[in-house]
């Protein structure tokens, strides 16, 4: 599945004491009504984040991933992540709308 949107921002990389290592970055989905989607990098796809900053317009390549749990009281609860495992560079819509220039010939 894949998702398109403007980044709004990039966290800084978190590894833990086991050596498992994720980065979140939020992507605001444009739509008619917007979202912002806490999508996670893990592992050695965190470094693809590397090569953006905020205000890109991208598109992410992502699963969805869910777990469950019992809370102190034994309710079952639900936990679903939304993990990126691709992402690259749009072009933005002011640089598609550009003018139509003459040609000479």
């Amino acid at each position: 599945m894949n998702l398109k949107g403007k980044i709004k921002s990039i966290g800084n990389p978190k590894t833990f004491d086991s050596g498992f290592s994720v980065r979140e970055c939020v992507v605001t989905i444009e739509d008619k009504y917007p979202q912002d989607l806490l999508i996670k990098f893990f592992k050695d796809k965190i470094e693809k984040l590397s090569a953006f900053k905020v205000g890109d317009f991208v598109e992410i390549s992502i699963n969805l991933r869910g777990s469950s749990y019992n809370d102190k009281s034994g309710n079952t609860k639900y936990n679903t992540d939304i993990v990126g495992w691709n992402i690259q560079a749009l072009e933005t819509t002011n640089s598609q709308q550009q003018p139509d220039r003459d040609l000479p010939f």
